[in-house]
């Protein structure tokens, strides 16, 4: 059990015996599948706990130059890169920080290919391919909703590929389970499979939960088995992002005051909703609070609140054993995928401490927050 009294409050506190359970499961899924998968800094991106991960994986995916210059120089290797649109003044250092590089369009793909082979650089290109078919019901998050961004649908792929795509890229998933993956393959092979003779390469995407209790990960091994079965030329990559961090660690809080009003009591604490769980608010879903049931069945009901000037900035109801106290620990669980990447300074609020809770069960503080923060930010 966590030591509380050893971290600071309000922190993100990750567990590094879950990480490793974790990380143990998803080497293990890769090892039996014959499959690369690698951490996406869109979800994590702790760089000081990237030594752990190195133990487990070799590689991780970026969608940014700042992420593709954190994969190359503190997780240490290059990273397999994927962004909707370049920029000639960002693309030098992507082509540094990158060993594999996906472009969302074929025009990207034809403006920036020939700085590639200019510089002599030793990366493999991709074309992130679309195919018209995802079970993702938020349409925030659903990268084929109709009018999409993102990916090249089949109808405007040449049926011989540009000289120097050497792989697709295709990503129809959130938190999604091996059965949709199975639906996606069988549409995007429909779609697709004619052009994958011409590629050495197969990047899934992410959005594959694996390491959520009730995944199925027998049944994905058989599916990326017999994938690599029928195209045995083909590396196949999977890029998860919540998958590495699911339920390894949690968010502190305090409650800084109680207020009602028409009835409704709310808990107003030291965090924000918009500010530090974003997800919560984007998503939307309502996390677990330890030692509350969700729902108003109960005697102390209370709603909790964030500690920003946005009328929104709330969540609940829970439901509490005893009546709360002003001071009182609020613990979040499940709070570091999607937050620490996430997170804003909005109202200058106080930012959440990061730390990690060692196997030793040491608190190792990796960094506090402070004004000049927030000030540096702004200009």
């Amino acid at each position: 059990m966590i030591d509380f009294t050893q971290f600071p409050s309000p922190c993100y506190i990750m567990e590094e015996e879950l990480l490793r359970k974790n990380l143990s499961l998803i080497k293990n899924v890769a090892d039996r599948a014959g499959v690369e998968i690698i951490l996406a800094f869109k979800s994590f991106a702790m760089w000081r706990s990237f030594p752990i991960f190195r133990e487990y994986i070799d590689h991780s995916t970026a969608s940014s130059v700042y992420e593709a210059r954190l994969a190359f120089e503190e997780f240490g290797s290059k990273a397999h890169t994927y962004s909707p649109a370049y920029t000639e003044q960002d693309f030098p250092e992507i082509m540094r920080c990158s060993s594999h590089i996906t472009f969302n369009s074929l025009s990207q793909f034809q403006r920036f290919y020939p700085m590639i082979v200019a510089e002599k650089n030793d990366i493999s290109c991709g074309i992130r391919v679309n195919p018209e078919y995802s079970e993702v019901e938020t349409e925030l998050y659903n990268p084929c909703a109709p009018g999409t961004r993102f990916g090249i649908t089949a109808d405007l792929l040449p049926e011989i590929l540009p000289k120097g795509i050497e792989g697709f890229h295709c990503h129809c998933h959130c938190e999604s389970s091996s059965f949709e993956l199975e639906r996606t393959l069988q549409h995007l092979e429909e779609k697709f499979a004619r052009w994958f003779p011409q590629l050495k390469w197969l990047n899934l995407g992410g959005g594959h939960l694996m390491t959520r209790k009730d995944y199925d990960t027998t049944h994905l091994i058989k599916l990326l088995q017999g994938l690599k079965a029928r195209y045995p030329h083909l590396q196949i990559i999977l890029e998860p992002g919540s998958a590495f961090t699911w339920q390894t660690g949690v968010l502190t809080s305090e409650v800084v005051d109680i207020v009602e009003s028409r009835g409704i009591k709310t808990a107003i604490l030291n965090v924000s909703f918009t500010c530090h769980m974003p997800d919560c608010l984007e998503m939307p879903y309502q996390p677990a609070v330890r030692g509350a049931e969700m729902g108003n069945e109960g005697k102390y009901i209370y709603r909790l609140g964030g500690n920003s000037c946005l009328s929104g900035d709330y969540m609940g109801l829970w439901s509490f054993d005893h009546e709360l106290q002003i001071g009182e620990q609020i613990v979040f669980e499940d709070m570091i995928h999607y937050t620490m990447v996430k997170t804003n300074m909005f109202n200058g609020i106080h930012h959440p401490a990061i730390a990690l809770w060692t196997k030793e069960g040491k608190a190792e503080i990796y960094k506090q927050f402070s004004y000049e923060d927030y000030r540096n930010r702004m200009s």
